[in-house]
């Protein structure tokens, strides 16, 4: 029952992700579309490292799903306003951000170790790059609740776009995730799309405007402006 699970919640964590990042900012779409996305992707995550988990202990699905739920729950609680609830819920993200860092180390090294440089089919680059986005994430993690300890209501209002910023390219991760999950594998594609949709270019095409519109947005935040409402 947790494939099917999996694959409804793949396909609307795409479907709602993209109406978010598409949508104006703080619109009530984007804010009901966002919450739905972070459900889904929770689903898909946790189904899929169960899924993974029964396959081996190193299928590269295992750490994607945990990354997903990470990347969802920081990013949301980035714009929830903080708690004791927040603080401890990043505080339990930020030991998983650790453990995923370390074990995708691990993983690149043996995966650089062996004839082929894959482990699972994984190269090697591809979990040492997911290693140092993590790592940097938890960087992240760790400066904002630095911050927050000794944060005034004058600095808070200044932080407010480095915060949405951090909302955004979180987000946007792991939306990367379920649309590269999805469109890099052809046989999934042509169950859902036309043959034209199947090709290379095609199934690139939507995992690029991913990067595209956050670069978008990023640029749109740049010099501490903050994204009015309706734009």
């Amino acid at each position: 029952m947790l494939l099917p699970a999996h694959i409804v919640a793949g396909g609307l964590a795409i479907i709602f992700g993209g109406t978010a990042l598409a949508v104006s900012k703080g619109s009530k779409l984007h804010r009901r579309s966002g919450l739905l996305f972070v459900y889904a992707m929770l689903t898909m995550g946790i189904s899929g490292s169960i899924l993974a988990l029964r396959q081996s202990l190193t299928n590269s699905n295992v750490l994607g799903g945990f990354m997903s739920a990470y990347f969802v729950i920081t990013g949301l609680t980035t714009v929830r306003p903080a708690s004791a609830w927040t603080r401890r819920l990043n505080l339990g993200a930020l030991i998983v951000a650790i453990a995923l860092s370390l074990v995708e180390i691990i993983l690149g090294i043996k995966a650089f170790s062996t004839p082929l440089h894959t482990l699972n089919g994984v190269p090697f680059f591809m979990l040492l790059f997911l290693a140092t986005v993590t790592t940097l994430a938890a960087a992240g993690d760790l400066r904002i609740m630095r911050s927050e300890r000794r944060r005034t209501v004058p600095q808070a209002a200044s932080r407010r776009a480095p915060r949405l910023a951090r909302h955004l390219w979180r987000m946007c991760f792991a939306l990367f995730i379920a649309a590269g999950s999805f469109f890099s594998i052809r046989e999934r594609v042509a169950k859902v799309l036309p043959q034209p949709f199947t090709t290379p270019m095609m199934r690139a095409l939507p995992v690029a405007l991913v990067f595209v519109a956050m670069f978008y947005w990023l640029w749109r935040l740049r010099g501490g402006r903050t994204l009015s409402r309706g734009r």
